[in-house]
C-alpha cells in the first residue's frame, strides 16, 4: 500500500457527512476529482460510498 494514502476507516456518520459535503461541492460544479480531493478520499471510495449508502435518506441514513 502506498504511504501517501493511508488506509483508515470511516464511521457511517463520518461517511454521511462526507457525502452531503460532496452534494454541495458537486451542486457548484466542481468536478468528482476535485470533489474527493477535498474531502481527502479517493474517487473510488466515492463511488463506492455512493453506491452503497447514497440512496439513504431520513430514518434510514443510521
Amino acid at each position: 500500500m502506498d504511504s501517501t494514502m493511508a488506509r483508515r476507516r470511516h464511521t457511517p456518520d463520518q461517511v454521511l457527512a462526507k457525502l452531503r459535503d460532496a452534494d454541495v461541492m458537486l451542486a457548484n460544479e466542481l468536478p468528482i476529482a476535485e470533489v474527493a480531493r477535498k474531502l481527502d478520499i479517493s474517487e473510488q471510495t466515492y463511488h463506492r460510498w455512493r453506491a452503497q449508502l447514497g440512496g439513504m435518506k431520513g430514518p434510514d441514513e443510521k
